[in-house]
C-alpha cells in the first residue's frame, strides 16, 4: 500500500511540472482565422464561410471540423481558394530633372510637357500635371576658352632703330603683352650726295598675347509634376469553406405506459368493504347484546 501511494505522488508531481510546457507549446499554435460573411442556402443543406486573407494571415488556421446549427450536423466539403483583387490609389509627386542651353522660359516651357505618364518604384502608375510654380532654373556649370589678342604701340622720334629702345611687354586691359614685331617708319629725311637720309624715326610694335575667358556650359531644369496614382493589388485571397448540412434525427421519446388505477384502487376497494363489513358486525353485535340486557331485566323483575 506505501508503495503504491509512492508511486501516484510521483505521478502527480510529473503532471504538474509537465503542465507548463504543455501550455506554454499551446501558445505556438497557429491563429484560428474568423469568417468576414457566412451564407447559408434557404433549406439548409448547404452553409459557406468566408474568410479574406492578407499575406500575414495562415490559411491553416481556418477551423475544418464538424459543427452542428440550427438543426443540421456540418461536414466540411470543399476549401476553394480566390485571388481578390483590390484597387489602391494615392496621390504622388515626381520631380524631373534636365538639361537647357538656355534659360529663358519659353526655352523650358518646350521641354516641359504640360502632363506627363508616370509609373512609381512600387508599381502605382497615373498621369501626373506639371505644378508651373515648382520651376526652378539652376547654371549646371562653367567652361573657358582661350584666345589670343594683340595691340600696338608707337614710339615716335626715335634718333636710330635701335630695339633697346623699345619696351618688350606692355599692359593692355589688364594682361601682359610681349613683343611680336616692329616696324620702323622714317619721320624726317635729308638729302646728301643726291640721297635720302632718314634722321628721325618711328616705331610701330606689336605686342600679343592670351585671353582666357568663362562661359555658361548650361542650365539645369527641375519642376514637379502632381497627381494621383494607383495598381490593383492581388495580395488578399479569399477562402470559401463549403460545408454540407444533414438534418439532426430528433430522440424519440417512448409513449408512457397508461396508468393501471385499478392495481392501487383494488387494494383500497377491498380494505374499505372489510372495513365497512367489520364495523356492521360491531353494531349488530351491540344491539344484541342490548337486547338481551333488556330481556334479563324483564324476567328478573
Amino acid at each position: 500500500m506505501k508503495r503504491a501511494l509512492t508511486l501516484c505522488a510521483a505521478v502527480l508531481c510529473l503532471t504538474m511540472t509537465l503542465a507548463p510546457t504543455a501550455m506554454a507549446a499551446g501558445t505556438d499554435e497557429v491563429e484560428v482565422c474568423y469568417p468576414t460573411a457566412i451564407t447559408q442556402s434557404e433549406d439548409g443543406t448547404e452553409l459557406r464561410k468566408l474568410y479574406d486573407l492578407g499575406p500575414e494571415d495562415d490559411p491553416v488556421g481556418i477551423p475544418r471540423s464538424d459543427f452542428e446549427q440550427d438543426g443540421f450536423h456540418y461536414t466540411l466539403t470543399d476549401l476553394l481558394r480566390q485571388e481578390l483583387p483590390e484597387y489602391e490609389e494615392r496621390q504622388h509627386t515626381e520631380t524631373v530633372s534636365l538639361q537647357s542651353a538656355n534659360k529663358d522660359m519659353a526655352s523650358i516651357l518646350a521641354l516641359l510637357p504640360q502632363e506627363k505618364e508616370f509609373v512609381t518604384d512600387d508599381g502605382y502608375m497615373g498621369t501626373l500635371t506639371l505644378q508651373l510654380d515648382t520651376v526652378q532654373v539652376e547654371v549646371s556649370g562653367y567652361g573657358s576658352s582661350t584666345r589670343e589678342v594683340s595691340a600696338t604701340r608707337s614710339y615716335p622720334n626715335l634718333a636710330n632703330q635701335d630695339t633697346a629702345n623699345i619696351p618688350k611687354s606692355i599692359q593692355d586691359n589688364g594682361r601682359t603683352l610681349t613683343l611680336q614685331t616692329i616696324d620702323w617708319q622714317t619721320d624726317n629725311t635729308a638729302t646728301m650726295d643726291g640721297y635720302a637720309l632718314g634722321d628721325r624715326f618711328t616705331a610701330v610694335a606689336t605686342y600679343t598675347g592670351s585671353a582666357t575667358s568663362s562661359y555658361v556650359k548650361g542650365y539645369t531644369v527641375t519642376a514637379d509634376y502632381t497627381g494621383t496614382v494607383g495598381k490593383i493589388n492581388l495580395d488578399r485571397v479569399r477562402f470559401v469553406a463549403i460545408f454540407e448540412g444533414t438534418p439532426l434525427q430528433p430522440v424519440e421519446v417512448a409513449p408512457a405506459a397508461a396508468f393501471n388505477w385499478a392495481v392501487i384502487l383494488a387494494p383500497i376497494a377491498v380494505v374499505a368493504l372489510v372495513g365497512a363489513a367489520a364495523g356492521a358486525a360491531l353494531v349488530i353485535r351491540r344491539r344484541r347484546e342490548s337486547d338481551d340486557g333488556v330481556s334479563e331485566e324483564q324476567v328478573q323483575g
